[in-house]
């Protein structure tokens, strides 16, 4: 068995990362309102950066839907 090498090390990392977790809709609008809607809150739930602009607009499009659906759970 030849030994690994440190590029061998590195690739073999990179083959699982980041790693690849399905989530649905439903769980982003529900982290969304356990977050009460605060953009801030959701990124910390959710894993995101409150400085990548992406993530600005899909939270916002996501209250957009819930706002339309009629489950923002919104006061």
């Amino acid at each position: 068995m030849k030994p690994k090498t440190w590029a061998d090390l590195v690739r073999s990392f990179e083959e699982g990362w980041p790693p690849r977790q399905t989530i649905t809709i439903t769980d982003l609008l529900a982290e969304a309102r356990a977050a009460d809607w605060d953009f801030t809150n959701w990124c910390y739930a959710s894993g995101y950066d409150t400085s990548d602009p992406e993530a600005r607009r899909m939270f916002e499009c996501l209250l957009a839907y819930a706002k339309r659906e009629g489950r923002a759970g919104l006061n």
